[in-house]
């Protein structure tokens, strides 16, 4: 239940403007609070859309359009929607057809500094463009907020809009019953408070730097697996063009066993990476998680508890376990079970869904540094290597590749929702690469995840320098 700030009571003036409306939502929603801070701040403010440059005056998203998707890289652009801007990893995003998009809409580009909003569905998510992110096309569901260099630094831009004070503005002029929606001109009002420009500058060189470190994580996550697949000697594996083999019809399978009688599961495009990956040296992933873990987290009791890390765990799910910051509820730390973290180094592959090619189904995350304080919901699978010989990092660069990717959805079981087959997984030959090999592969999935880290630090650092000073400001 949301209450009124006690430091910042709703007022008669605000029922006045509000024609007297009584009901709590105008005025708890965040948003006319933070309009009042702002006309109440003795600093300039520059309208947001005084202070954007490029199409359609800076502030912009785009119209519907065919989507055709296509499987070669060559012919297509990464493919960025309103959910895919919010995720940390973006080796999968789909693929669209670069003549039906890029050549039409080359302002649907994401350009670095850029601030990306989603403006259909959940309105109010924001990312910021770095530079790797470059050559990504974006929905008509994302609006873009592009800052001119020579009126404000792109960090601290971006800063404020996704701040306390920002967010509740921009989320408030959603229109629409069901799916709701903003516009550029919705927003272009927006005041944007000017300070000293040596704080402008800290806090876009934060941001800055966060980016960098992002971009130094998914370099480093990438590069590990490739690393692991040419020392193998299974560079046949990192480029794996699945749709472009041909379709498994009309296969037969000898020598079935009784743990399934499931045509997905002899599949032969996932036989032939099975079969690559026992020619090299390899161990079982049952044996190697023998002392570790490889089972389905624990199914508990949800008790919704306080926004607070002293008294509850703040819980991720399937999909939101791939974002660079999760946005889930938060359960009771006294009514749940503390199975429900993850040890260092532990792997949870999302293990229940359906086989769409853009469902996160199989897909695995790593759990280290800042995400130990999670609560992980029992759809995982957890994969915690038992050998300190096989690092949990080793096997993460291992498991979030594409041929991994395959061989799990191979092993599929179940109806509607899919599953990953309880005997068949413990099958799956992992390759042992040298002691050095090993070492050197995990360090560069810790040392990524240590940026990754790094980076929400110092984003964290630049929205506090900003609300601090908001802050200080107001009270004067």
């Amino acid at each position: 239940m949301k209450i009124a700030s006690k430091d910042n009571p709703v007022r008669l003036e605000w029922l006045r403007e509000q024609g007297l409306r009584l009901d709590a939502a105008p005025y708890l929603s965040g948003a006319f609070e933070a309009r009042k801070l702002l006309e109440r701040l003795p600093v300039a403010k520059d309208r947001l859309g005084d202070v954007t440059a490029g199409h359609d005056g800076g502030i912009f998203n785009g119209p519907k359009f065919s989507r055709v998707y296509v499987t070669d890289p060559a012919h297509a652009v990464p493919f960025l929607g309103s959910t895919d801007m919010m995720e940390a990893d973006f080796t999968h995003l789909p693929l669209l057809s670069y003549s039906k998009v890029a050549k039409k809409f080359p302002y649907l580009r994401v350009e670095p500094g850029t601030t990306l909003i989603s403006c259909s569905g959940t309105i109010g998510r924001m990312a910021y463009v770095r530079q790797d992110m470059a050559g990504i096309w974006s929905s008509q569901h994302v609006m873009k907020v592009q800052p001119d260099a020579r009126k404000v630094p792109s960090g601290y831009l971006n800063t404020f809009l996704r701040s306390r004070f920002g967010v509740p503005i921009v989320a408030s002029q959603a229109y629409g019953a069901i799916i709701q929606h903003i516009e550029p001109h919705h927003i272009s009002g927006l005041p944007i408070p000017r300070f000293d420009p040596a704080l402008e500058e800290e806090i876009h060189e934060l941001v800055e730097e966060a980016a960098k470190l992002r971009a130094d994580f998914q370099a480093g996550v990438v590069g590990a697996t490739d690393d692991l697949f040419r020392t193998a000697g299974l560079e046949e594996l990192i480029d794996l063009r699945w749709h472009d083999q041909p379709r498994d019809l009309g296969f037969e399978q000898r020598k079935l066993t009784p743990f399934t009688l499931r045509a997905l599961n002899y599949q032969p495009k996932a036989r032939r990476i099975l079969d690559a990956l026992r020619d090299v040296d390899h161990r079982a992933l049952g044996e190697i998680c023998v002392g570790g873990q490889l089972s389905r987290g624990l199914r508990f009791m949800r008790v919704d508890g306080a926004e607070d890390p002293r008294y509850s765990y703040q819980l991720v799910g399937q999909r939101q376990a791939f974002w660079l910051r999760p946005e889930g509820r938060w359960i009771s730390k006294a009514k749940t079970s503390r199975e429900v973290l993850a040890k260092d180094e532990t792997i949870l592959v999302a293990s229940q869904g359906t086989l769409g090619e853009n469902e996160v189904f199989c897909r695995p995350i790593f759990v280290t540094g800042a995400w130990l304080s999670y609560a992980y919901s029992e759809h995982f699978l957890r994969i915690r290597s038992g050998d300190p010989d096989i690092p949990g990092a080793y096997l993460f660069a291992f498991f979030r590749s594409e041929a991994m990717f395959r061989i799990l959805r191979s092993l599929s079981t179940g109806g509607k929702q899919q599953d990953i087959h309880e005997v068949l997984r413990n099958q799956i030959p992992v390759p042992i690469l040298a002691e050095p090999d090993r070492e050197r592969i995990a360090e560069t999935v810790r040392s990524a995840y240590r940026k990754r880290d790094e980076a929400d630090q110092k984003e964290d650092r630049a929205l506090k320098l900003l609300e601090q000073e908001v802050l200080e400001h107001g009270a004067s």
